[in-house]
């Protein structure tokens, strides 16, 4: 999902079919809120995040269809810049936050991130 959202965010691609393979529902939503918002105020982004996601936890355990992650990501090489000039949009802080996503089973029997949180800078 992360890749998918880096890659739109080249050009604030908020319609970037790409989104979809990965999130749906809040998640999904959230994704082309904030990339249409981007465009909208002329900013695209730079780099990748760093993400180490790891599972907090399943449901239900014997076979899961919901799983919950937990990541310490860090987004200090993924900026915003404004997209008429290439200077740093100048945002607000970057580096590591705590991030909390749920990923379920769906009915064509791929896995998607449901919804996510992002936490402040320093969180994690």
């Amino acid at each position: 999902m992360w890749e998918d959202m880096a890659l739109a965010g080249e050009t604030s691609n908020w319609q970037d079919p790409r989104l979809g393979q990965h999130a749906t529902a809040t998640a999904l939503t959230n994704i082309t809120r904030g990339l249409y918002a981007d465009k909208s105020n002329g900013f695209i982004t730079k780099g990748r995040p760093k993400n180490a996601p790891t599972v907090s936890s399943a449901e239900p355990s014997s076979a899961p269809t919901k799983v919950n992650i937990a990541d310490c990501g860090d987004d200090s090489h993924w900026l915003h810049y404004r997209s008429d000039n290439g200077q740093p949009a100048n945002d607000g802080p970057s580096g590591r936050r705590q991030i909390n996503a749920v990923v379920e089973k769906q009915q064509d029997g791929a896995w998607r991130v449901t919804d996510f949180g992002i936490h402040e800078v320093g969180s994690c």
